[in-house]
């Protein structure tokens, strides 16, 4: 699990997801030139209202991207039953987005990319539109399908709390023109928790440290503003 914080990281994962052309460079994931989406990868936006389409419930949602495969359809219906079964969806295919609350439909979300049989997963600031208590549900769902499907989750956070919670590597992004700050290791218990983890004092150190690079990160733009 890697976290990203600040700089221009959506325009990043639009490139590695093969959406977006880099201006100047290449994009390279797993030694091969990245000039369409690759397969086995799957994004999830932080919008997710409109990421599902309401005429469509959501199995049928959760199918769209299976529909280009080969899967007869037998076996379509049974990832799309295990992939709502792994974000804590079963039995909710029948709604309609619109019927969900906004925790459900990024769940939604998520599991239309679970489905896909997926070894990377970028996420762009996938909780920040959702309340507390759901930001939290969600968090830790995620880090349990990291843990349980053993997949490489790229995700993207302004929140330095989430960062350090999620990650097992925490990349510092510069402002623009975006560029690698920092590359720190989170050498926390691999099992987290929502209050012992972040009882941790190494947590407090970690997001501290995290803190601190994100202020130097943020200062060469400023000196240049005031100049």
């Amino acid at each position: 699990m890697f976290t990203t914080s600040r700089g221009t990281t959506t325009t990043l994962l639009r490139c590695i997801a093969g959406l977006t052309e880099p201006t100047d460079g290449e994009t390279v994931l797993e030694g091969v030139k990245v000039t369409s989406p690759p397969s086995k990868l799957a994004v999830v936006f932080q919008d997710y209202s409109r990421s599902l389409l309401p005429w469509l419930t959501v199995e049928k949602n959760v199918e769209l991207p299976l529909l280009k495969t080969r899967f007869p359809a037998k076996q379509r219906a049974q990832l799309i039953e295990e992939s709502l079964a792994n974000v804590g969806l079963a039995g909710k295919g029948e709604l309609y987005p619109w019927e969900m609350s906004g925790g459900m439909q990024q769940r939604a979300a998520i599991a239309r990319g679970l489905a896909y049989q997926l070894d990377i997963l970028l996420m762009d600031e996938p909780f920040a539109a959702v309340d507390a208590q759901t930001r939290i549900e969600l968090e830790d769902l995620v880090l349990q399908m990291n843990r349980r499907l053993n997949m490489t989750v790229l995700f993207v956070t302004h929140d330095i709390d989430e960062a350090v919670y999620m990650g097992d590597r925490v990349v510092v992004l510069s402002g623009a023109p975006a560029k690698v700050s920092q590359d720190l290791k989170i050498d926390l218990p691999r099992e987290r928790d929502q209050i012992q983890t972040k009882a941790l004092p190494r947590y407090g150190e970690l997001r501290a440290q995290v803190f601190e690079l994100i202020q130097s990160a943020k200062q060469p733009a400023l000196e240049k503003e005031s100049v």
